[in-house]
């Protein structure tokens, strides 16, 4: 295969949510470990999420929700980031995943990203004149030797993912609550489906795992078939 191997690991509801709400200030990492009969199984989660694969894919939108834009990093983590990003990420955010990442890779297609008067060895960019998720994939395995990865991104650029047939696993943790709200963002957002016709852009599963784990929280592991 020309491309890495995709695995889309997510933190779920019951319902199939992945924020708590609809504005950019509801999220579950900050939101669930208020939740009692939920925070005390969460831990289980962030767990799994570090045995993941060795280069993860983000979006700047979702990362700067979580603050990279005003936080200093952490200390260096052998994970390889590929974050996609217009404008969301600014000067500080850029320099928060080159000190974080391994590798850090910006995907964009703005000439104007902040990312670009920065230098630092271990920052790559992929200009794209428009976005290609395939090309994206192909060339993180051809130029930087990515041979897995963790996508974690928002339900409207999973459903491309899923659309284009770029996800090879599904891996959920599904937490004990129900969210709700038809503007919440999903798994799998974007545009529906219209007719009969385009049914083969479904996405058939066999499941690989169903573990139950402590506090009603439960992990499903899938290999997509089509």
């Amino acid at each position: 295969m020309d491309r890495p191997v995709t695995t889309l690991f997510m933190l779920v509801s019951v319902d199939g949510k992945i924020s708590t709400g609809s504005t950019d200030n509801m999220d579950v990492d900050k939101d669930l470990p208020m939740v009692e009969g939920v925070r005390e199984g969460l831990h289980q989660y962030y767990d799994i999420e570090q045995t993941t694969d060795l280069w993860s894919f983000n979006t700047g939108r979702v990362q700067a929700k979580m603050g990279v834009n005003e936080k200093p990093a952490p200390g260096k983590t052998p994970v390889s980031f590929v974050i996609l990003d217009n404008h969301h990420l600014t000067e500080q955010g850029v320099h928060y995943f080159c000190e974080f990442s391994k590798e850090f890779v910006l995907v964009t297609t703005n000439p104007e990203h902040p990312a670009f008067g920065i230098k630092a060895d271990n920052l790559h960019i992929i200009l794209q004149q428009e976005l290609s998720l395939a090309d994206m994939l192909r060339t993180l395995k051809s130029d930087y030797g990515c041979e897995r990865i963790t996508i974690q991104s928002g339900g409207t650029l999973n459903s491309m993912f899923l659309r284009e047939k770029l996800f090879d696993y599904i891996d959920i943790v599904m937490a004990p609550v129900l969210i709700g709200g038809k503007n919440t963002a999903t798994l799998i957002d974007g545009e529906s489906l219209r007719d009969e016709s385009e049914l083969g852009k479904l996405g058939a599963l066999q499941l690989v795992e169903c573990k139950q784990l402590e506090n009603s929280y439960i992990r499903l592991r899938y290999k997509v078939l089509n």
